[in-house]
């Protein structure tokens, strides 16, 4: 049976809901048992309270001072300790435990995700941030403290699953599927007038708004190439990605012999929580089974990098090391929130990260030094605010 003592950061999400309700289903099963150190979450404050109240956390928190009293008011008589404001939500993040997980959206989690790194725990990590701003530095920091990262990603937890990871030379290349998003086979030409309405309509997963519109502009996918660069340690020429549009391969590891291992499955982000709750075992739950035969067949194609600049643009930030893949990721993130909010068009978000990577100066962030995650936000502040300029001078000028 597995035990864990464990720690949610952005329980009320998607991620963070979906590890509670497993946490559930593998105590019913008789498979698992769970402590609750700590649960963290936005402004969904009802949510919050009913997590509290059915694990009975230490500490649950809200990101947001300005909820503190209402989430007092939820949580009174349960003897659960209620904070608010990002210094405790860091704090809850640096409190012992057994497995955390780092689900917290956006470069906001990455100072939760670096606290957690020094305690020595399994970090589950579901923020992409934390990897792609400052991950030779996040994994030096778990190593130190004695922890292990497993991601969460469906793609980076297939590669760890079939990864050997006491034989990485064993390695040829790793290989990044992409479901091609909802606008896959289209001419560029009719991207223009794109909603975000019709961004946000993925075919296969069910994901929050900024990361659907990131995979309709397949910057996700760059994003990925970067956080497997730095997981398992492996050079840019070395990773690929091939559109899947059914989701089923996850993704996969071709090994120096001609041999490629996938991990398969039904696309549900259920299946990469459970590997990570559970490693090195398995938890059981009433997980979609693989239909093949239903199926009948996988197709493939090579990604149209004209059609999606964003993932030429990621690789060459990966290539150029440094802190560009910190400056590639605020950009892209302060464009998809302007197409958002219906401020940008669809095709100006890759023209904005593109921009931002030719005006900031990117140098590298020491890995060694335990101000680098001080430094990694330095540098996104400053991509941040040349982003939001730019937004701001393609709409005057449209």
């Amino acid at each position: 049976m597995i035990r864990r003592r464990v720690t949610v950061l952005g329980s009320t999400g998607s991620v963070g809901s979906s590890t509670l309700e497993l946490m559930d289903q593998a105590e019913m099963a008789g498979t698992g048992t769970f402590e609750v150190e700590a649960l963290t979450g936005g402004a969904n404050i009802a949510r919050l309270a009913q997590q509290a109240r059915r694990w009975k956390p230490k500490l649950a928190v809200t990101a947001d001072p300005a909820q503190l009293e209402e989430l007092r008011r939820a949580l009174a008589g349960t003897g659960v300790e209620a904070a608010a404001g990002d210094g405790a939500v860091i704090e809850a993040a640096a409190r012992p435990a057994d497995w955390v997980m780092a689900a917290i959206v956006g470069a906001a989690g990455l100072r939760s995700a670096w606290a957690a790194a020094d305690t020595g725990a399994t970090l589950a990590l579901a923020n992409k941030e934390s990897l792609v701003c400052c991950g030779p530095a996040l994994l030096q920091r778990v190593r130190r403290a004695g922890g292990k990262v497993i991601p969460v990603d469906s793609e980076h937890s297939a590669i760890f699953q079939v990864f050997p990871h006491d034989a990485p030379h064993q390695v040829a290349k790793l290989v990044l599927t992409a479901s091609g998003g909802p606008f896959r086979g289209m001419a560029r030409d009719s991207l223009a007038d794109i909603t975000p309405q019709q961004a946000v309509a993925h075919p296969n997963w069910s994901m929050g708004a900024k990361i659907s519109v990131d995979s309709a502009t397949m910057a996700n996918k760059g994003l990925e190439a970067i956080e497997a660069a730095y997981l398992f340690d492996m050079p840019a020429d070395r990773i690929d990605v091939v559109v899947h549009p059914e989701s089923i391969i996850h993704s996969l590891v071709e090994y120096v012999d001609g041999s490629t291992l996938a991990q398969l499955g039904p696309p549900d982000m259920k299946t990469p929580i459970a590997c990570a709750l559970g490693w090195p075992d398995r938890i059981a739950w009433p997980a979609p089974k693989l239909d093949l035969a239903a199926l009948g067949q996988l197709t493939f194609e090579r990604p149209d990098e004209a059609l999606f600049p964003a993932l030429g643009l990621a690789r060459e930030a990966l290539r150029a090391g440094g802190s560009a893949p910190i400056v590639f990721n605020a950009a892209n993130e302060v464009a998809a929130l302007a197409f958002l909010d219906r401020r940008l068009g669809f095709l100006n978000i890759a023209a904005v990260v593109a921009d931002t990577l030719s005006r900031v100066t990117t140098s590298g962030v020491d890995s060694g030094s335990r101000n680098a995650c001080d430094a990694a936000l330095a540098v996104d502040a400053q991509a941040r605010r040349e982003a939001e300029s730019i937004v701001r001078s393609l709409a005057a000028a449209a």
